[in-house]
């Protein structure tokens, strides 16, 4: 599937998966860009060329950059990566750092060049880092320097990363700024790779249920049709809307919605370095934001403060991420006067798939398809179901699964649809309707955990005999991670352990995974070939 592609080093072309294993890619006739495209080009070049480089396209705390502005450091930056750091198109490049302009600057700088964008979210750990670098053969990591000892600490697990650049996030030449200091030294005018629209220009790492995560290629022609399907659609949005959003963008959905949804339209959006949702509350205030995206977690926790704001501006908000209860939609409303919108989608998918707008809205349901895709309820044998029974949701569009290397492409993708892992039913009218998850995903607070991950670091505990990890419900966050322990002879169970423990976790993966409940028992429910039965624990904390 494909053609002509600009890609010198083709590592990642080389380990997609075989063609037969492909999802079905439908309604790119509803996509009609050129064979040869690099999304740089459109999503921020353009803008630049319509003479519209003075428009703000970035709004800060303490900075406001303009689409002129993103257009000349990320040209900067792309010469660093040529012509300091000897990059060529399909090269990976990993790009960790806060949520600010030069994040932003330098993973256009990387489109640009030809490669391969593989971003991380802050959270991450050494582990977790250096499982990426391996996993994706990267030689090159651009890294913000608040975040270096992660950062290091990973590059000594995997020493295939050759060179850390780093930057301060201010794009000026200061103290701990080696990238600004290079940038300096640069034109602002370069001539962008003439990647293929089918050219990979992004790795997305996903928890994988066996603990191992999962590598997501998408392609440069992903990135336009994820605006193009949403951000007019979904949103109606205009140049003249300001997006907020207090997601990472290193995960595909803070990505969508702060920059490309905003950008295809030539939008701006608001980059918040603090994530907390009283952060965001009053982001939305003092930017004067008039869409808001996040988890509905994040909603529920603002709450209590959100009629005391001034949210005039407010005219859109969509949660997504994880299940949106009926209850949050109403009390947002009641709140704000402004409704709440579901969505939904996967890292493998790229951006939100199913949604409605707003004159179409069926709250608590997780909408219908988005321009350009499909969706059916299955049962095992991939059969279509009738209206309300519960089954697999499998889905189809111009974008679809392919993972790196990886045999569990052949679980996600069957018949040319996309599994994803979710139970869902869909009404007579089209909506559906999310049940739970199908697997050992957690989904808590609007990130995917891995149950067996987060097993898989408490066992290196010594004082860990045996473990399970599921979700447990919990009012504010929708789910949490319990973890049922059973300890070791010569270990005392109780409060003091489960901090150990707790802490123990937070040390070796992102502070989000970790156990919030642990409950120590003296056995595990096994099946007959000893296997144990997590299903059985779920069932219990759900009753």
């Amino acid at each position: 599937m494909i053609g002509y592609t600009s890609h010198v080093d083709r590592f990642v072309l080389n380990n997609l998966p075989p063609e037969q294993e492909w999802p079905d890619r439908i309604h790119l006739d509803q996509f009609p860009y050129p064979e040869r495209l690099n999304c740089a080009a459109e999503l921020l070049d353009g803008r630049v060329l319509a003479e519209d480089g003075d428009r703000v396209v970035f709004r800060t705390p303490t900075q406001r950059w303009t689409y002129g502005d993103l257009f000349e450091a990320s040209n900067r930056i792309a010469h660093v990566l040529v012509d300091d750091f000897n990059l060529v198109p399909g090269n990976r490049v990993l790009i960790r750092s806060l949520n600010n302009p030069m994040q932003v600057a330098c993973w256009f700088a990387v489109a640009k060049a030809g490669g391969i964008v593989v971003a991380t979210m802050s959270l991450e750990r050494a582990h977790e880092i250096s499982t990426i670098l391996e996993k994706a053969q990267i030689k090159l990591a651009l890294c913000d320097e608040r975040l270096a000892d992660e950062m290091e600490a990973g590059q000594r697990q995997a020493p295939v990363c050759e060179d850390i650049c780093y930057f301060n996030g201010s794009g000026k030449p200061e103290a701990g700024a080696d990238l600004e200091f290079r940038m300096a030294k640069k034109e602002t005018e370069f001539r962008n790779v003439a990647t293929a629209g089918d050219d990979p220009v992004l790795i997305a790492f996903t928890s994988g249920t066996t603990g191992v995560p999962k590598a997501a290629v998408h392609f440069h022609r992903s990135a336009l049709i994820a605006g193009d399907a949403c951000s007019r659609y979904l949103f109606q949005a205009t140049a003249d809307d300001i997006f907020i959003s207090n997601l990472s963008i290193g995960f595909v959905f803070g990505l969508d919605v702060l920059v490309f949804f905003p950008m295809r339209v030539g939008a701006s959006s608001v980059l918040l370095e603090e994530t907390k949702p009283q952060v965001l509350l009053r982001g939305m205030q003092d930017f004067k934001a008039t869409i808001c995206v996040t988890v509905p977690t994040a909603y529920r926790m603002m709450l209590d403060q959100a009629e005391s704001m001034d949210l005039k501006g407010l005219r859109l908000c969509l949660a997504g991420g994880e299940p949106l209860p009926l209850a949050t939609c109403e009390a947002w409303k009641e709140a704000t006067g402004v409704a709440l919108r579901n969505g939904f989608g996967t890292t493998e998918l790229l951006h939100m798939c199913l949604s409605s707008p707003q004159d179409a809205l069926r709250p608590g349901s997780i909408g219908k398809p988005v321009p350009g895709y499909e969706a059916r309820v299955i049962d095992e044998k991939g059969t279509q179901l009738p209206p309300e029974e519960i089954g697999r949701l499998a889905m189809r569009g111009p974008i679809g699964c392919l993972y790196l290397a990886d045999p569990r492409q052949r679980d996600y993708v069957e018949g040319g649809w996309n599994i994803t892992g979710d139970l869902c039913r869909q009404d007579a009218d089209g909506y559906l309707w999310f049940e739970v998850r199908a697997d050992d995903m957690i989904i808590s607070g609007g990130h995917n955990i891995s149950g067996p991950e987060v097993e898989g670091a408490l066992q290196e505990h010594k004082a860990v005999a045996q473990c399970a990890v599921v979700a447990a419900p919990d009012e504010m966050r929708g789910n949490i991670v319990k973890a049922f322990v059973v300890v070791r002879e010569g270990y005392e169970p109780g409060d003091a352990l489960i901090a150990e423990l707790q802490a123990f976790v937070k040390s070796r993966m992102a502070p989000y995974k970790y156990p919030r409940k642990v409950e120590f028992v003296d056995s595990l429910p096994e099946t007959k070939t000893g296997k144990v039965q997590r299903s059985q624990l779920r069932k219990r904390e759900i009753a």
